[in-house]
């Protein structure tokens, strides 16, 4: 099965950061090299939100109006890798992290439109980030 690997997460203090990562190599490399790629969330009992995009050339990003201001993604080309630093954490960004590839049929290495998540493909397992005193 084609999917990311994620990585980071875990316990921080609010007002505290975090990094994410989000890889691929070997026969799934193109999966992240040549798509945009978005990060989702789902805290418990809720749906999932879609926090941001970075196109497949890394020029454009999206990020939704949660998080502006406070979460970065960036594209390392060289280890093929994106990454969410998210800083000034709160209790609420607590949740269970997503990253996926957008569908090459729905402007694939864009990220032209809202972050929706049936607009991706090749989910990443999740990682938890918990925000807590």
């Amino acid at each position: 099965q084609l999917q990311l690997v994620q990585s980071g997460g875990g316990l921080v203090q609010p007002g505290g950061s975090l990094r994410l990562s989000c890889a691929a190599s070997g026969e799934t490399a193109f999966i992240l090299r040549d798509n945009a790629i978005g990060w989702f969330r789902q805290a418990p009992g809720k749906g999932r939100e879609g926090v941001s995009c970075i196109d497949s050339s890394a020029t454009s990003t999206n990020y939704a109006d949660s998080v502006k201001g406070r979460f970065t993604t960036t594209r390392d080309t060289a280890n093929n890798t994106v990454y969410l630093q998210m800083n000034s954490l709160n209790p609420e960004d607590t949740a269970v992290y997503y990253c996926p590839s957008r569908r090459r049929d729905t402007y694939g290495t864009s990220c032209y439109g809202t972050i929706d998540q049936y607009d991706y493909d090749y989910w990443g397992q999740g990682t938890q980030v918990t925000v807590s005193s």
